[in-house]
């Protein structure tokens, strides 16, 4: 027959939520980051594609 599991401890459930919420947070604040470095210019680890046909018209 089958057995109900064991209930876990809110601390341990509320540790994984809050390490899950952290890393969303860290990717967050990378992208916001790589997202104002583009956008300025001056980003040199990010590689952006200009369009051609903007620049063919100009």
């Amino acid at each position: 027959m089958a057995v109900p599991k064991k209930k876990t401890s809110n601390s341990k459930r509320d540790h994984r939520k809050a390490h899950w919420k952290r890393t969303a947070a860290i990717q967050a604040a990378k992208a916001l980051s790589l997202g104002k470095s583009v956008l300025s210019g001056r980003s040199n680890s990010f590689i952006y594609p200009k369009d051609e046909e903007t620049e063919e018209e100009e």
